[in-house]
């Protein structure tokens, strides 16, 4: 067949020996069997069995237009299935990944090539900090985000490329926020283009789902960092009074005080929901019908009810924007298991408070949800479940249950 291994490897050597004519007739011709899910799988072996990754990157450097679409198509076409393989060859030759990028800045409206140069550096493994630290020193993000802003914004015109190019886009800027731990540089990169703040706006494109998934898991990866972030205000010099009768010197919240993480916070420097005024906008993709944007939404919530935050004012939180309902609903659904897994754990959290534990114990479908997640899930989701149902007093009524989860 064309797509034995055999004939791939003479295709791939024929594209390194012949004119820029012939180099596009058969980079197209691999575009093409790369495009089918049935084929694409025998390409990327014979791509990797005959070590072609670096010889094919070469040629998205090409002058020749058409050749270095055809180059920039194929990648992206294989990119899912070795991303890690692309990254290394472009962490060994970075003047191509910016090759990539001026492709991207081009501004003769949206052209056939950048959409799939934006889908083939978003694939690249999105916690590979050498190329993100690369894609900063370069100015690639400044140039990327004003693209999605002038997308947003209805600047851009470019038919049936827009929406491709702009996912492409979104998910390359996403990459700052999957390797901020204990990184100042990149913390700071975040807080100059205020990713939270850009994020919180793109959530909002209804119709495009990955924009709104992986905007949803950027706003989760900034919010983990606010419990780290928050300035922590010195205590209050108490006086005589005050140590006298120290109830005169306790307040519930100080003024100006983020009550989730009890510091100073705001959406740019902290990257605070709360500041960010970013959950109700969260609470409402819980009712999406994609999964993996309920999925992503929760996530980014849950962040308010992590260790190392104030969890009962991060419940008290989602009470104000009507999102305790919403989780419970999740739960209640259970639509996937990745799913239940993080609604399970949301739920406990949110039964460490009286009054809820108290309002939900009375309502069936959350203790019958609860049930199941204690005798179906996988070990760390029975425990979880297990907590929660104690939280509502439904435990004693499945006493033994582990025990015979093993007969059944």
């Amino acid at each position: 067949t064309l797509v034995s291994e055999e004939i791939v490897h003479n295709l791939l050597h024929l594209i390194s020996n012949t004119g820029p004519a012939t180099e596009c007739k058969l980079l197209q011709v691999l575009v093409g069997l790369t495009s089918s899910s049935t084929t694409v799988q025998g390409i990327v072996d014979a791509i990797k069995s005959s070590g072609a990754t670096v010889s094919l990157i070469q040629f998205v450097e090409a002058p020749q237009r058409e050749v270095r679409m055809a180059s920039i198509k194929l990648l992206n076409n294989i990119s899912p299935c070795m991303g890690q393989e692309l990254a290394e060859a472009f962490r060994g030759n970075f003047s191509q990944l910016s090759s990539l990028i001026r492709v991207i800045a081009d501004n003769n409206g949206i052209s056939e090539e950048q959409a799939p140069a934006a889908g083939l550096v978003a694939d690249l493994p999105l916690q590979d900090s050498v190329l993100t630290r690369r894609l900063v020193e370069d100015g690639a993000f400044t140039t990327i985000i004003s693209k999605v802003i002038m997308i947003r914004q209805g600047e851009s015109r470019g038919g049936r490329f827009v929406n491709p190019f702009l996912e492409g886009l979104v998910r390359i800027v996403s990459r700052i926020t999957f390797i901020l731990e204990d990184d100042p540089d990149i913390i700071a990169v975040a807080r100059e283009y205020n990713l939270t703040a850009l994020f919180s706006d793109l959530l909002q494109m209804n119709g495009l789902d990955t924009v709104q998934i992986v905007s949803a898991t950027a706003l989760g990866n900034l919010s983990g960092q606010s419990k780290h972030l928050t300035k922590i205000l010195p205590p209050p010099n108490a006086g005589l009074c005050f140590s006298i009768f120290p109830c005169l010197s306790q307040k519930s919240v100080e003024t100006g005080v983020c009550r989730v993480h009890h510091g100073i916070c705001s959406s740019r420097e902290s990257f605070c929901l709360l500041e960010g005024k970013v959950v109700e906008k969260l609470v409402a993709c819980l009712d999406h019908n994609n999964e993996k944007v309920v999925e992503a939404s929760l996530t980014a919530l849950s962040t308010l009810l992590d260790d190392g935050v104030d969890i009962d004012q991060g419940v008290m939180v989602l009470c104000d924007a009507e999102g305790v309902k919403p989780i419970l609903d999740v739960l209640c659904e259970n639509r996937t298991e990745a799913l239940r897994q993080r609604a399970v754990w949301a739920v406990e959290r949110i039964l460490r408070t009286d009054e809820i534990a108290y309002e939900i114990s009375g309502n069936q479908n959350v203790s019958t949800a609860l049930v199941e997640a204690f005798r179906h899930g996988d070990f760390r989701t029975r425990q979880i479940a297990e907590r929660a149902l104690k939280h509502v007093d439904k435990l004693p009524n499945f006493s033994g249950i582990f025990s015979k989860i093993g007969a059944q």
